[in-house]
């Protein structure tokens, strides 16, 4: 059993325009602890969800072929704040904002902090004029998890637009990979908020990067008219 098409074809240049995208200077920004810290509103935003250590610091260096650019640890919770990443244009200008939000679910920290931490991730999510869609990342070993469909509920309340990352996807085989994606798009099939496509990754592999980084190149690109 094949997994299942990602329903997006891609064209060469959408291909081509994410890998420029991510090809020029990505450059860490600042990590924001509340919401008056956050960097003004300008350029568009993604940010990158998911339960602890699900990859989401592997994904990022993996898409911006920046290897230390965003810290990876075996310890769940290392990621407390909201990290900010720019890619930039030629000229030093910022084109995209890249935010890799607190891991949620098993975090090894104080109940305080992860309360936190929840609080900070909600309040960014609802109040982010610029984010253009969040990337709700889940390990395709494990599946969807009670955590992320109470995530995914605030998200359709919110009207936040979200569409599943399945990483890891190297580490099993290819049936079950297929029945994990198929089981994840019936999950989403009548959330209003979710983006009706499945994306399959391995960043250790590099599988689906360049699928990945057209479809954020045209979030930020159509964004500015380019």
């Amino acid at each position: 059993m094949e997994p299942i098409n990602t329903e997006i074809e891609y064209t060469r240049a959408q291909k081509e325009a994410g890998r420029l995208l991510f090809a020029r200077e990505v450059t860490f920004m600042k990590s924001a602890v509340s919401l008056d810290t956050l960097p003004p509103m300008g350029p568009p935003e993604i940010c990158f969800a998911g339960r602890s250590n699900v990859g989401k610091s592997t994904l990022i260096n993996a898409l911006t072929n920046h290897h230390g650019l965003a810290r990876a640890s075996n310890t769940p919770g290392r990621t407390q704040e909201l990290n900010y990443f720019a890619c930039n244009t030629a000229d030093g200008r910022p084109r995209l904002y890249v935010v890799d939000l607190p891991g949620y679910g098993f975090a090894k920290a104080p109940k305080y902090k992860v309360a936190a931490w929840t609080k900070l991730t909600r309040e960014f999510l609802r109040g982010r004029a610029t984010l253009r869609r969040i990337f709700l990342l889940v390990d395709s070993r494990h599946g969807l998890k009670d955590v992320d469909l109470e995530l995914m509920d605030m998200l359709d309340e919110t009207a936040v637009i979200y569409q599943v990352v399945l990483t890891k996807s190297d580490k099993i085989k290819t049936g079950q990979l297929a029945r994990v994606q198929a089981a994840t798009l019936a999950a989403i099939a009548k959330r209003p908020a979710a983006f009706p496509v499945v994306a399959v990754t391995s960043s250790e592999k590099g599988l689906g990067m360049p699928e990945l980084r057209a479809e954020i190149a045209t979030l930020a690109l159509s964004d500015q008219g380019l």
